[in-house]
């Protein structure tokens, strides 16, 4: 094995699957909780999922740091912009500074993040931010390690007008289907909802998560599902 894969002094990264969807009447934002140093999990139940403004929040992939980094930089300018105007910050603009932070660093940061809230202006709205600081503008937007696992599950499922519950249910699923997929992925499902109403968080435990193909349950102990009946007599 390469010893450097377990150096403990690697850059914290999130190996991750982020996700962001618009449905009718806002946006979910979900994310898994796998916070890795090479093979070494640093942290099991990390939260990627950042609050930016009360109505705008930011998934965050690729290195902690940075991504931790240009959410801290991009709240403080919120809060100067909402003070100025005396009215809470668009989504878009939210999603502009980020994009703008991540242009004019793209050769410093590795880090790629989905903004997605509500107002009053457009409603619900999802922006995508990739590595490298371009602006997508997207009816759903999914990143990380777990993301190339599910393109080709969006296509299928993902549709127009879709209701909150059905919108939860299917970011609840995409990101256990990455879990089971996508080794850099893992630990619980944490959900962002926000609409006209406000933001709701919601936190799914791994044991409650939809079991995939060749997937076996959660145990307590590898003795659990080991045949209990008794050994064979031994024959001299």
């Amino acid at each position: 094995m390469d010893k450097s894969s377990l150096d403990v002094e690697q850059p914290h990264s999130m190996g991750t699957t982020i996700i962001g969807v618009t449905y009718n009447g806002g946006v979910v934002l979900g994310a898994d909780s796998r916070t890795s140093t090479g093979m070494y999990v640093a942290n099991r139940a990390s939260d990627k999922i950042t609050q930016l403004t009360d109505n705008v929040y930011v998934c965050r992939s690729g290195s902690a740091a940075d991504s931790q980094v240009v959410s801290d930089y991009v709240r403080y300018f919120l809060h100067q912009h909402t003070i100025q105007l005396g009215q809470p910050a668009t989504v878009k603009v939210a999603a502009s500074l980020v994009r703008q932070l991540s242009y004019n660093n793209k050769a410093m940061l590795q880090t790629g993040m989905i903004v997605g809230g509500w107002d009053k202006y457009e409603g619900g709205k999802i922006y995508g931010i990739p590595l490298g600081g371009t602006l997508l503008e997207q009816p759903f937007a999914i990143g990380g390690s777990g993301s190339s696992y599910l393109y080709g599950f969006f296509d299928q499922a993902w549709r127009e007008g879709m209701s909150q519950e059905e919108a939860e249910k299917l970011v609840v699923t995409a990101v256990s289907l990455a879990i089971a997929r996508d080794g850099a992925s893992g630990g619980v499902v944490r959900t962002v909802t926000i609409n006209k109403d406000g933001v709701k968080r919601k936190f799914y435990p791994g044991d409650t998560l939809p079991l995939w193909h060749e997937e076996i349950e959660a145990v307590n102990s590898l003795l659990d599902i080991v045949p209990a009946a008794s050994p064979d007599p031994m024959v001299i």
